[in-house]
């Protein structure tokens, strides 16, 4: 897809890959509607563009209210006329702990932000881009979402969710007009513990994992838009583990398993 004059939506647009996003579609010369849950963030964006800030409009939207979601596509589209394309970057994660000691308000919240925000986006843009020339559709979905992360259950069963439902939705698509990615990330340097109201675990030894910046997780996701790549995989650390899940599954889990032993409480 061609980026240059089309109006593309972001989700979570107010810090970390959405934020990054925006930037990289706007040096593409695409417009952009900003959704945050924090319109302070939204602002600060806004403020932040210069003279590219005339092409972006900032809607202030919890992706899991499915009323103020559906309400969207009239109002972007009011203010900036028709939408060509959709990123569902907005995410959380869950508490750093195992299914047994994770409370069922955290596991409410995730799979409302994570799993039904990317719905609700999805349906409720769809008819809009099923009109366009050309139009698409992208879900960031996690490396957590096609391998178990003990501590993260609950969110690698949201990000699962959306894998296999921006999937099916690529294959009901294919004689359409509307292209669809599903995106991968792996560590990548972004404040979503933050945002999550989650306590990172200490690392022990103080070593630290190496991470994406998320201006080059922006740079790949736009680049596969451009590509119209089906899978969009972020990271060496992703792409290693893709190979070994599909190679051996047990192997994998047994890594990963491993590796998060020493984060979790006992």
């Amino acid at each position: 897809m061609k980026l240059e004059n089309k109006l593309i939506v972001v989700t979570g647009a107010g810090s970390g890959i959405g934020k990054e996003l925006v930037l990289a579609l706007l040096a593409k010369g695409a417009k952009v509607a900003a959704i945050d849950l924090r319109e302070e963030s939204l602002k600060t964006l806004k403020d932040s563009l210069g003279d590219k800030a005339d092409r972006v409009t900032v809607h202030a939207a919890d992706i899991s209210d499915k009323a103020r979601i559906e309400k969207l596509p009239a109002e972007i589209t009011d203010q900036q006329g028709e939408i060509d394309g959709v990123i569902n970057d907005a995410g959380i994660i869950q508490p750093f702990v195992k299914v047994n000691d994770l409370d069922y308000a955290a596991i409410d919240k995730v799979m409302n932000v994570n799993f039904y925000g990317t719905l609700y986006m999805t349906k409720s843009f769809l008819p809009g881009l099923l009109k366009r020339p050309e139009a698409y559709i992208t879900n960031v979905s996690s490396m957590g979402g096609f391998l178990p992360v003990p501590g993260q259950s609950v969110y690698g069963a949201s990000k699962a969710a959306v894998k296999l439902f921006t999937e099916g939705l690529y294959a009901e698509l294919l004689d359409t007009n509307v292209h669809v990615s599903v995106v991968f990330p792996g560590a990548t340097s972004t404040n979503i513990t933050k945002n999550s109201g989650v306590e990172a675990p200490k690392i022990e030894g103080g070593k630290e994992y190496k991470t994406l910046p998320a201006s080059e997780a922006a740079r790949l996701i736009v680049s596969g838009m451009e590509k119209n790549q089906p899978q969009i995989f972020l990271g060496s650390d992703c792409k290693t583990m893709s190979f070994f899940y599909r190679l051996s599954p047990l192997y994998a889990i047994h890594l990963i398993a491993k590796q998060m032993k020493s984060l979790l409480p006992k």
